[in-house]
């Protein structure tokens, strides 16, 4: 019986169990990571999208564009 035969014997056994308790218990840890930030992606295309808006509006206030312009670029960046 030193071989592995039997019941619950060598790496299909209980070996086998474990290992796929182990890739289970991770997977789940991972999937809660991720379900736990749903928003990561948008916040980062709502800073972008801040950022652009400030830089639109510093150069309406120095001159540089028009307000029919800023008008129009305020829209496409909020597409």
């Amino acid at each position: 019986m030193m071989n592995g035969g039997g019941m619950g014997g060598g790496f299909f056994g209980t070996g086998f169990l474990f290992v796929i308790l182990i890739v289970a218990i991770v997977a789940v840890f991972i999937w809660m990571m991720r379900a736990k930030t749903p928003g990561k992606e948008n916040n980062l295309t709502d800073n972008a999208n801040r950022h652009s808006l400030n830089l639109l509006k510093d150069r309406l206030a120095k001159g540089e564009i028009t307000e029919e312009e800023y008008e129009r670029l305020k829209r496409k960046i909020q597409e």
